[in-house]
């Protein structure tokens, strides 16, 4: 039998920890999946370990060994560090500074030496007791280690202030990542908030304050002035105006009345509501949301596994030919040993590699989280690269392009029929009272009158629909000509018509995807071809195929995926139930998930909480300025510190040099990653 196990972790600062646990975790017995979420310390683990107290000890044990400084606990309540925290650094490089400068004071003295070694530890203690505990532990190669070894090395050759400075500044520049990836994970986070922990839920007569995790589908809760809404619902009574900006990134209130749909995670902003649950809390949009962001972190770019592998191999070699570089030329050169030492303390304190390993994966999550403030939902930063190299967009129509909100407008019947116009609506009516289509629930609205009972009912998807009347067999859909259409016994008695306006961003939004370079837009849907030509030529899309099936819309994305470039994505967009075999299959799929289908959103990669098409463009264009932000940290790390490597391997580089080339780089990368937070 599989167990879900949650853990938290306190004192996980970056996403490259969060491999190395991952990693380490994997290789117990037993463990068949898991996911460690480094924005909230969440980490949850798949096993078929039946022992589950063993296996926590296991996994607890496993995470102390790769980082002791990590506390990890049961439970899935995040573990929130205080910003008191972050003072201890700063006031440990001052006392350290301050005793340097001392030790300065007192140069050629004993008391400056000891000075010196109180200042060293002041600054570098914690480094000292890491690189000492993972040694035994059998973990070499990390900055712990290299730092203790390049500074313990420049006290023996006689630099003893360079030695302090270097562990001093080291700490500074650690000191300032945390902070940038605390900023980072707090801004993030911050879609925590959108949960609601308790409601006020009316049951047997009275009103009693409950977890949200226990109401139920049908029950009735109160949300008052102020207060978040905690699950998806239906507003029962009262009215209100609703903050839905943490999830849509729409900053003008929603205005809410009887019979309005409301989505948990909105802010009530005056006036009392009451609202009958349309599902449980796992079901709700706030669920959805907080599991789609705790997911994301699982699904990596080929860049953030390329620096993962980079990272293993990269300070391996450069330990190497430090060692190499304080050995071999001091045989065959006039210059002292202490001098080549020096420059291989130099290439060690240069070869950490935390500027790539921090950096690009914060950059993706500093992405992803900006596009989440937007109300724009992406599965994995994977998926944020795909999104960067879009070219191709295939649109759905209804729903999509059009607002998907039906309106009877009457209906021609056929001459000589026996049947009236009553007589059909009532017919089609009452069968399409049957299905969830928005064009039938437009023909049920229209009717007023009783419905009839209806048996061997039959939904067609793309088609249509059919059932028996006591004697007569009716179908409502697209008849041979593709127009909507009801026909009794076989015979066509009349035509409908039910319109749906276009969104009024639809041309806007597919104007902007072809400034961003977009190649081709094409537009699939089931609809009858005067319709679709109707939408296509509206909104500027050239090409578009009408009367498909959902198969037949699968096909076109085969196609479509064949005669496209290698190097590029599709991205469809859709939003019922009949698409989602389409979003599956496509490079990507986006889903509109306030009208948008369960199962629309379950296949897709991306979805737009707000059904607003312009957040399309704003997501490929927010994804193009991540990936560049990440490019310009690879580039900036790699080029500034294999520069320093050269020149300190020609005795042209110093310890200073080196600590600007490892946590100066790698403070600035972090700091130009977090530009990615920021919204377009």
């Amino acid at each position: 039998m599989r167990n879900i196990r949650v853990y938290n972790l306190k004192g996980i600062d970056c996403p490259s920890c969060a491999i190395k646990i991952e990693e380490a975790v994997k290789k117990i017995d037993g463990v068949e999946s898991l996911n460690l979420n480094p924005l909230n310390g969440r980490f949850e683990v798949s096993t078929t370990h039946q022992e589950v107290g063993i296996f926590d000890n296991l996994v607890k044990e496993t995470i102390a060994k790769v980082d002791p400084a990590i506390t990890t606990q049961n439970g899935d309540k995040p573990l929130k560090r205080e910003w008191t925290s972050f003072l201890v650094i700063p006031a440990r490089v001052v006392v350290s500074l301050t005793l340097l400068g001392l030790a300065i004071y007192f140069q050629n003295s004993n008391l400056a030496y000891l000075f010196y070694l109180l200042s060293y530890l002041a600054s570098g203690y914690d480094i000292l007791l890491k690189a000492l505990k993972n040694l035994f532990r059998g973990v070499v190669f990390d900055e712990n280690f290299l730092m203790t070894i390049a500074t313990i090395g420049a006290f023996a050759i006689g630099q003893h202030s360079e030695a302090v400075a270097v562990m001093a500044f080291y700490q500074v520049g650690e000191f300032f990542q945390s902070l940038a990836v605390y900023r980072s994970k707090r801004s993030i986070s911050a879609l925590i908030d959108l949960k609601a922990v308790t409601a006020t839920v009316l049951r047997e007569g009275q009103y009693v304050t409950v977890p949200v995790e226990e109401i139920e589908k049908g029950e009735t809760f109160v949300v008052r002035s102020g207060e978040k809404i905690p699950l998806d619902g239906i507003v029962k009574s009262g009215s209100s105006l609703l903050n839905t900006s943490a999830l849509t990134g729409e900053s003008l209130p929603v205005a809410v009345s009887v019979g309005s749909k409301v989505l948990s995670g909105s802010i009530n902003g005056s006036g009392a509501l009451q609202v009958v649950a349309s599902g449980t809390y796992a079901e709700s949009t706030v669920a959805l949301i907080l599991k789609m962001v705790e997911e994301s972190t699982s699904r990596k770019t080929e860049s953030e596994r390329f620096i993962t592998r980079f990272a293993k191999v990269y300070t391996p070699i450069v330990v190497l030919l430090a060692l190499l570089l304080a050995t071999i030329p001091p045989l065959f050169s006039p210059l002292p040993f202490a001098l080549w030492l020096y420059r291989a303390l130099v290439f060690l304190v240069i070869s950490c590699p935390c500027a790539l390993v921090v950096s690009v994966p914060l950059a993706f999550f500093a992405g992803i989280g900006a596009l989440a403030r937007m109300g724009v939902l992406v599965k994995g930063s994977n998926y944020l690269q795909l999104l960067s190299e879009t070219k191709v967009v295939v649109f759905d129509k209804t729903g999509t392009l059009t607002k998907g909100q039906f309106s009877y407008n009457g209906m021609k019947v056929r001459k000589n029929s026996p049947y009236s116009e009553e007589e059909l609506l009532q017919w089609a009516a009452s069968l399409e009272h049957n299905s969830t289509h928005p064009i039938g629930r437009a023909i049920v609205d229209s009717f007023n009158g009783d419905l009839l009972e209806v048996t061997n009912v039959v939904e067609l998807p793309g088609v249509g629909i059919e059932g028996h009347f006591e004697e007569h067999y009716v179908k409502v859909g697209l008849g041979e000509g593709k127009e909507l259409s009801i026909s009794v016994d076989g015979v066509v008695e009349a035509t409908l018509f039910v319109a749906d306006s276009i969104k009024e961003e639809a041309k806007e939004s597919v104007e902007e995807l072809r400034k961003l370079g977009v190649e081709r837009v094409v537009l699939l849907s089931g609809d009858s071809a005067p319709a679709v030509a109707q939408v296509a030529q509206a909104v500027g899309i050239e090409e578009y195929y009408s009367r498909l099936l959902p198969q037949d819309k699968v096909a076109h994305i085969e196609r479509l995926l064949g005669e496209k470039s290698p190097k590029s994505s599709l991205v469809f967009v859709g939003d019922g139930i009949n698409d989602a075999p389409v979003l599956a299959r496509s490079d990507i799929g986006v889903s509109m998930g306030q009208l948008g289908s369960d199962a629309a959103i379950e296949a897709s990669d991306v979805v737009i909480m707000e059904d607003h098409l312009k957040r399309l463009p704003q997501a490929i264009r927010s994804s193009r300025r991540t990936l560049s932000i990440v490019r310009q940290n690879i580039a900036l790390a790699l080029i500034v510190k294999g520069a320093i490597l050269i020149l300190g391997a020609l005795g042209w580089a110093t310890m200073w040099m080196a600590v600007f080339g490892d946590t100066g780089v790698a403070l600035l990368a972090i700091l130009n990653g977090l530009r990615a937070l920021k919204r377009l």
